[in-house]
């Protein structure tokens, strides 16, 4: 199998590299006057989203379509003239695969419907957009809580973490969708002081008949602890509604959380990123036992997927799972282009292959 033209991996590493330079030096200040903020909340907007099929996830060899323990399915560019989309840092999906719900990193919902042919994806339809709103009826982002970065739903409850401000956000979707309004929920003292930029990646709440049963699970991108590795917190659930606790993710190789997913069999998916100037970008994903994730215990677990820029990858944000009617889980994946020209807004599809 033949190398990518060095010419492309250069300009790849290099748009990843100055998004992400400019995206971790700039002091809290720069980033909340590069946002804007709306004078009033807008009512939810029809939007078009153009999609172009991506083809082969590796583009060196179209044959090739197993990647660890994933099977490549399908994938989409996503471009818009909607002057708010990009930036998707976290997506959520019915349980056909279809409806899905996304966030932007600058408070923004991003409702809609994924169109398959032959089980790959070929469109998304009945976009809508709109503002997350407070609980004061405008939008998050008049407040500067703009970082929004991950989300989990309980049952009709959706719950979205915002970074830099180290805030968890309730809003009632199931009851007014897009047009609900955010309360923010009570949080562990531990959890405000995480890094202004290393905060709030991943969020998921814990459903019946598994450990942890109904406790939101929140993990940083990268605040560690004293041995280095990614800290998180267990909050609510009948464990640590009145006692939050927290935990550990092993971190190695220089990769940070950006996401995570409960699989149904109990295991949690975390999906992650990373950069260096000699290594260039890279994701993967990491295969976590539920049962393992005990106030005090630091966890681990073996890798199932990683690609870097040879593949058709961009900075890889939110993942999520479905079960086909045929008993496959896929999984879905989406990045955040950070609203650069430089980089693309994707979603791919993998079987999971167990």
């Amino acid at each position: 199998m033949g190398r990518e033209p060095i010419s492309r991996r250069v300009f790849l590493s290099a748009a990843v590299a100055t998004t992400l330079t400019s995206t971790i030096a700039l002091p809290r200040s720069a980033h909340a006057q590069d946002t804007p903020v709306p004078p009033t909340a807008r009512a939810p907007e029809a939007i078009e989203v153009v999609a172009r099929p991506i083809t082969s996830f590796d583009p060196r060899d179209r044959s090739h379509v197993r990647f660890g323990s994933l099977h490549y399915r399908s994938g989409l560019v996503l471009t818009s003239s909607f002057r708010d989309f990009g930036g998707l840092s976290a997506l959520r999906l019915d349980a056909v695969g279809e409806k899905f719900v996304a966030i932007s990193d600058k408070g923004h919902w991003f409702t809609g419907r994924i169109q398959y042919r032959d089980g790959a994806m070929v469109d998304l339809v009945d976009v809508e957009s709109a503002p997350m709103l407070g609980v004061d009826g405008q939008p998050l982002a008049a407040r500067k809580w703009y970082d929004t970065e991950s989300l989990a739903f309980d049952g009709a409850a959706a719950y979205v973490g915002i970074e830099r401000v180290n805030q968890i956000v309730r809003f009632d979707f199931g009851r007014d969708g897009i047009r609900a309004r955010g309360t923010p929920i009570a949080l562990p003292p531990g959890m405000r002081k995480l890094p202004n930029n290393r905060g709030l990646e991943a969020m998921v709440v814990v459903g019946k008949g598994l450990p942890l049963a109904g406790t939101l699970v929140a993990m940083s991108e990268r605040s560690l602890d004293a041995d280095g590795n990614i800290v998180g917190f267990l909050i609510g659930g009948k464990t640590y509604e009145k006692a939050p606790g927290s935990f550990a993710v092993r971190r190695s190789d220089g990769y940070d959380i950006s996401d995570a997913v409960l699989l149904s069999s109990g295991d949690l998916l975390v999906l992650e990123r990373k950069f260096s100037w000699s290594g260039g970008a890279g994701v993967r994903i990491r295969r976590l036992p539920l049962a393992a994730i005990v106030p005090g215990a630091t966890v681990d677990g073996p890798v199932i997927f990683e690609a870097d820029l040879g593949y058709e990858i961009d900075n890889l944000e939110g993942i999520d799972a479905h079960v086909t009617a045929d008993g496959e889980t896929v999984l879905t994946l989406i990045s955040d282009d950070n609203f650069s020209m430089l980089q693309r807004t994707l979603i791919l599809q993998f079987a999971l292959v167990e």
